[in-house]
């Protein structure tokens, strides 16, 4: 059998199996072997327990912290390729280190290159992720990336609930583009809330560009980490008369005592996708698989056919 014919195969990093499981599922595939052994000083090291000489294989990770995540890919694809894989698939739906795109202050580091030069230096043929924290990040990097759109997997949760007088939102100036792209396909209107912070993840004041009064409210972001801020854009726009307010939020990090800042807001209900596994289970939480959209994804590039009917936005 040629190389040409093999069927790809689907490994998981370890904090990405439950999301890779289902993946592969939606795929028609099992999950490859792989074992990890621990050393007593932290240091691990992956191993893939069958051959992959010749294939194209698809590793499922997502980067965030801490910065094992990232190394254990890293490594995984190093032993891929000098396994002999035909081709390297780093599937990462959620890409950590993408607000690192930049340099806002002298003597910084730009955090989101260096990932992409490491993914590459390690053996990376192609890159697979969704809602990237900044689009230009795509431009790091020498290889082929596929940056699919969350929308594709929210839209139509938000179309089954029917709302009236939908109006979309976004919680900074950085994120209109996404809520105009959201705003066009559900034919509603945008506000846009703009914020000054004192530093990182605190915000020192919040104003309301638009109006609310009798709208069901939907904000849109591509990560949710403190909730600091939907919960504060939740809170004025209830205040200036929204009927509701739900929000929309790709990668759920809900770092520290986010989920319990997000229940004791006026938010009805926050919708994430499976990128980064919940810390635990909230009622107002409802969580949107993005396996069919991966799966579907990587079945066209095995199969070398376009894949820009995914692209919604």
């Amino acid at each position: 059998m040629s190389s040409n014919q093999l069927t790809p195969k689907i490994f998981a990093c370890s904090q990405s199996v439950e999301l890779a499981e289902k993946i592969a599922k939606e795929y028609g595939a099992k999950l490859g072997k792989v074992t990890t052994t621990h050393f007593s000083d932290g240091e691990f090291q992956p191993a893939f327990e069958e051959s992959i000489r010749g294939r194209r294989i698809f590793i499922i990770g997502s980067t965030f912290p801490n910065s094992d995540n990232l190394m254990q890919m890293l490594l995984m694809i190093d032993a891929a390729k000098r396994a002999s894989a035909r081709h390297v698939t780093a599937v990462i739906p959620y890409f950590g280190w993408a607000r690192q795109d930049r340099k806002d202050k002298p003597r910084v580091a730009i955090g989101a290159k260096l990932v992409a030069n490491l993914l590459q230096a390690a053996g990376a043929t192609r890159i697979m992720t969704m809602d990237l924290h900044a689009d230009q990040i795509q431009g790091f990097f020498e290889k082929p990336v596929d940056h699919m759109f969350a929308s594709t997997i929210f839209l139509p949760y938000v179309k089954s609930l029917g709302l009236d007088n939908l109006t979309i939102a976004s919680p900074d100036m950085g994120g209109s583009k996404r809520a105009y792209a959201y705003s066009k396909y559900l034919d509603s209107d945008v506000v846009i809330c703009y914020k000054q912070r004192k530093k990182a993840n605190v915000i020192s004041h919040m104003e309301l560009i638009g109006d609310v009064q009798g709208k069901n409210v939907i904000l849109v972001d591509d990560m949710i980490d403190t909730g600091g801020t939907l919960a504060k854009a939740a809170n004025i726009m209830m205040e200036r008369g929204a009927l509701s307010v739900r929000a929309i939020c790709t990668h759920p990090i809900l770092s520290g005592t986010a989920i319990e800042r997000i229940e004791e807001s006026d938010l009805i209900e926050l919708i994430v996708s499976d990128t980064i596994p919940l810390k635990r289970e909230s009622s107002k939480i409802k969580v949107v698989s993005c396996a069919p959209l991966f799966a579907d994804i990587m079945q066209k590039v095995q199969e070398n056919t376009s894949i820009s009917g995914q692209f919604l936005m």
